[in-house]
């Protein structure tokens, strides 16, 4: 049964992963036997996320790329197959958040946050999924959000990509399932990172928030770790274009 769930002789990149979520499935990944490939813009917090998890004994590799821009995409790829090897996971979880009124959007920020959470996920999956399709192997896995299927007031364009970003999923089932690619997404509901910092330490939102999820409580970023380990081994060989939501229930409910 352990072997349906081991990660060994597997290569993961996860984008955006110096730190919150992503860094926590970094962890998660390595624990399962996986060689973890970190990612982000930032060499500074990318540097602190690899120190952070080799005092915890394990050993990643970071490459600094932009999901936005798809010359730095090819040439990180490049050197992870050079250095590491072919990539047999890929975890899109780069993504911003920008909050405010739908009609007080820019369209600088609008397009900020689809090019980095919808188009970034397009771009480098694009790029990886040339090996994948060769060896006719591979797993991605798609960061969604509970606001692929619902709205809140102040992140429409969040949750338009996020939207945009499960239809992708399943886009990349229906294209490259006959390459022995599964693609599959994760939409966690509200986890405690620094991105909801903000909501977490504001008390009406986090009373609502308790009592509108069956849980009654906050996600902590380890409860992503099983999901995730669970799509990018062998136990999810026949899941495919699906969407896995860890949300404590809050979507099951009205």
């Amino acid at each position: 049964m352990n072997s349906l769930f081991d990660l060994n002789k597997k290569i993961a990149l996860i984008t955006g992963s110096s730190q919150g979520i992503g860094l926590t499935l970094a962890q998660g990944f390595a624990q399962a036997g996986a060689t973890v490939v970190l990612n982000g813009r930032n060499t500074d917090k990318l540097s602190k996320a690899k120190e952070f998890l080799h005092h915890a004994g394990i050993h990643v590799y970071a490459i600094k790329f932009d999901v936005t821009n798809e010359d730095q995409i090819i040439a990180g790829v490049n050197r992870i197959e050079s250095e590491v090897g072919p990539i047999n996971i890929l975890v899109n979880n780069a993504g911003v958040q920008i909050r405010g009124p739908l009609e007080s959007f820019t369209k600088q920020s609008w397009q900020k946050i689809l090019d980095t959470n919808l188009t970034g996920a397009f771009l480098t999956s694009k790029v990886v999924v040339k090996r994948m399709i060769e060896s006719k192997n591979g797993k991605i896995i798609n960061i969604c959000s509970m606001q692929s299927i619902l709205a809140r007031p102040t992140i429409a364009p969040y949750a338009t990509a996020k939207g945009g970003l499960k239809m992708l999923t399943q886009s990349m089932a229906t294209e490259w399932g006959k390459y022995n690619i599964q693609a599959n997404g994760i939409a966690p509901g509200y986890f405690k990172t620094e991105l909801t910092k903000t909501l977490v330490e504001d008390d009406t939102f986090n009373t609502w928030l308790c009592q509108r999820t069956p849980a009654n409580r906050w996600g902590e970023p380890h409860e992503l770790i099983g999901a995730a380990v669970f799509l990018a081994s062998d136990a999810s060989s026949y899941v495919n274009g699906h969407i896995l939501f860890v949300d404590g229930g809050m979507a099951a409910c009205v």
